[in-house]
């Protein structure tokens, strides 16, 4: 009875986790998770009927009681051998044609068709935290990813050290974060909820509280909320930023009322020495908590 109660217990307590894959809530998820069920079923073509056909093997044949034929000479069966190849041929064939499609209709480069204007959101991934700047109303999040529901979000992301993963699974594609480059992602939260954001790559030490919540909201409760947003008083300034990208986790959300312009662009081009004036470059090269960054970086 051990055996069973293990499982019986493994059973019950999968119930307590979430499938968020499987429950997306924007139409990007909703196409990846169609996208996984039907390659799966597709495999399973193959899997179950050999499953089927080793136990039904193995009881026909049986020492005790089972056919005894013995056929030594045999050695080929024209139709064994179709249907053994020309079944998963068929199969992959057909998965080829649908990948193929499908990668390209995903495209996370690919904006979405709406007739909702998509709002922009920049996002820096730091050590060990989110950053989120919202370049049309000047405000900025940690940790915390207020959206419109219904409206396409066009991310831009880079990274200010560490390559990351930016990842929403309930909302779709998951996207990688590289110092010195920008890669974008075109997501959509079809309905209003608060959906689960983590890193989906090993970074360093604080890795494991690497997450975030995105909270999709009727659009005007996020108009309220980024009205509100900008009476908080905090500047993301340079020094500001210079002290938010020292390693480090963050606990409570942040919320910035302005951003300095083109903050995420000098984030980019930190490391190209040609998109920097000579007084940027040694500005950013002599300040104190830049090196000190660089320093417990790179001991």
């Amino acid at each position: 009875m051990r055996p069973l109660i293990a499982v019986a217990g493994v059973a019950l307590l999968s119930g307590c986790s979430t499938w968020d894959l499987l429950d997306p809530k924007g139409s990007i998820g909703v196409q990846e998770r169609d996208l996984i069920l039907l390659a799966t079923g597709l495999m399973l073509l193959v899997v179950i009927p050999v499953i089927i056909l080793t136990l039904a093997f193995a009881w026909r044949y049986r020492e005790n009681g089972g056919r005894t034929d013995y056929a030594p000479t045999w050695s080929h069966s024209t139709r064994i051998e179709v249907v053994i190849w020309s079944i998963p041929c068929i199969i992959i064939a057909f998965l080829a044609v649908l990948i193929w499609d499908t990668t390209h209709k995903l495209d996370p480069y690919k904006p979405l068709v709406s007739n909702v204007k998509p709002i922009e959101v920049d996002v820096v991934a730091l050590d060990w935290k989110w950053l989120f700047i919202y370049p049309e109303y000047g405000v900025a999040t940690v940790n915390y990813l207020p959206v419109p529901a219904g409206t396409p979000i066009n991310f831009r992301l880079t990274s200010q050290a560490t390559m990351n993963s930016f990842f929403i699974p309930r909302l779709g594609s998951q996207i990688y974060a590289m110092a010195g480059m920008q890669t974008k992602l075109h997501l959509i939260a079809d309905v209003p909820g608060t959906y689960a954001g983590r890193s989906a790559a090993y970074s360093g030490a604080g890795f494991s509280d690497m997450n975030f919540d995105t909270v999709a909201m009727p659009t005007a409760e996020f108009k309220a909320w980024a009205q509100k947003a900008k009476g908080t008083g905090n500047m993301l300034d340079e020094g500001a930023y210079a002290r938010l990208s020292l390693p480090g986790t963050q606990k409570a959300p942040l919320v910035y009322s302005d951003v300095t312009p083109g903050l995420f662009d000098r984030v980019v081009d930190q490391y190209m020495g040609g998109k920097m004036s000579k007084e940027e470059q040694a500005r950013l090269l002599c300040d104190p908590k830049t090196v000190a960054m660089n320093t417990q970086r790179n001991p």
